[in-house]
């Protein structure tokens, strides 16, 4: 398709990556500018829905082996079943499993791989942009400058595009924190194919079944109740045994079998959904648009979203006309805002109800959840449904992409 506008998008996570490889399919020119000397994984365990592996596909990524399919479980400590997420078989069958362990690298490696030469700069820091209704000009570290038609904020939770768009506000401290590991032991006794979330009144517990690289292992986190105010000054390995202490197995023996090398600690923050994420020739996407918890299961897999969709949205735009850009960033962020506003605050109330509310409530929070079907509604009835949702988007993006090529072609 001939070329028609250039977009830069800053920053090579995994909705940088994604928006660059939907982009790159379209006859707009893309830019990935990443500061650091190269795209680098921001972390190490990792799960993906079929919704982001469709995604990934449809761009071009080889998804074969990316990670091992897990049925994913909610429980008690002790082990009792207070939820399910029974996807159709067709989907688990289509995309590799209902819930897909990995660690963060693989993904990184597959999409880097897919991205074509010369669309990726690293070393390279944008310190400030401006903007007006023929373009965008961004001023680079290195005193020189780079124009744009658009500009895709992909830089993170810290996004120097959010505060420019929308000033800058402190983020949303959840007082938890998570420590997370994986191990390839493979003299432990542990069933594969499951993901298994779990809980004692203060903590959660999970594990995963992974593949990464051809091998089968395992990963695992504990989340609690932390201070944001204080640093954190302990052991991980021994701070993520005590946490785990109490948790049915395999998670206590899969802590054990973790090399120290082989974990990483991060604080859980987010920021409150905005109402707007474009504005003039600029937009968002992933952390920058909606950083979320853990809990939602659902980061890195909504910024593999945005960018596909984000890519398909200006496909057989003129973005260096500023009224058909705004419809199309219109278009493209309507849906998204929706559908992450709702994972955000589900993951910020799961948190609360989880870790915060007061000790005298825990006991009858866990008898409820242990005997009602409140958690098998909302979780492994609820999911299901936000997943073929996403995926019927997907279709649909695609099949207004694809005859927009199609057209493109025939003229």
């Amino acid at each position: 398709m001939a070329r028609k506008g250039r977009v830069v998008v800053m920053g090579a996570g995994p909705a940088g990556m994604a928006t660059a490889l939907s982009i790159a399919q379209t006859e707009h020119d893309v830019i990935m500018l990443e500061r650091y000397p190269a795209a680098r994984p921001a972390g190490n365990i990792l799960n993906l829905w079929p919704p982001p592996i469709k995604a990934l596909r449809l761009m071009g990524v080889d998804t074969v082996d990316l990670g091992a399919p897990c049925q994913s479980e909610f429980r008690s400590a002790s082990g009792r079943v207070r939820a399910v997420v029974h996807l159709p078989q067709d989907v688990i069958d289509q995309y590799g499993g209902g819930f897909i362990g990995m660690l963060r690298p693989q993904l990184y490696s597959r999409m880097l791989a897919s991205i074509p030469e010369g669309i990726l700069r690293t070393n390279t820091q944008v310190t400030s942009f401006d903007q007006d209704e023929s373009g965008v000009r961004l001023d680079l570290a290195d005193g020189s400058t780079l124009e744009a038609d658009l500009l895709v904020g992909a830089d993170g939770i810290d996004s120097l595009v959010r505060r420019t768009l929308w000033g800058d506000a402190p983020k949303r401290e959840h007082n938890l924190h998570i420590i997370g590991g994986f191990t390839f032991d493979d003299t432990l006794d542990v069933p594969t194919g499951r993901c298994v979330v779990s809980h004692t009144r203060t903590i959660q517990g999970s594990w995963t079944s992974i593949r990464h690289e051809g091998r089968a292992g395992f990963q695992w986190w504990v989340l609690g109740a932390f201070d944001s105010s204080k640093e954190f000054a302990g052991d991980l390995q021994a701070t993520a045994t005590k946490m785990a202490e109490g948790f049915a197995s395999p998670l206590p023996q899969l802590v054990a079998a973790t090399d120290p090398g082989s974990l990483q600690r991060w604080p859980i923050r987010d920021r409150p959904p905005l109402e707007k994420w474009s504005k003039g020739r600029a937009t968002l996407v992933g952390d920058a648009a909606h950083p979320t918890s853990p809990y939602a299961a659902y980061g890195a897999g909504m910024s593999i979203e945005d960018g596909f969709f984000l890519g398909r949205r200006v496909a057989g735009v003129d973005i260096s006309d500023a009224g058909a850009l705004t419809a199309a960033l219109e278009k493209y962020e309507a849906p998204r805002r929706a559908h992450t506003a709702f994972q955000v605050d589900i993951a910020y109330k799961l948190g609360k109800i989880f870790h915060h509310i007061p000790a005298p409530v825990r006991p009858i929070r866990d008898l409820f959840f242990d005997h009602s079907p409140f958690l098998q509604k909302m979780i492994g009835d609820g999911t299901p449904g936000e997943i073929l949702k996403q995926l019927d988007e997907i279709d649909d993006a695609e099949r207004e992409f694809q005859s927009r090529r199609g057209a493109s072609t025939s003229a």
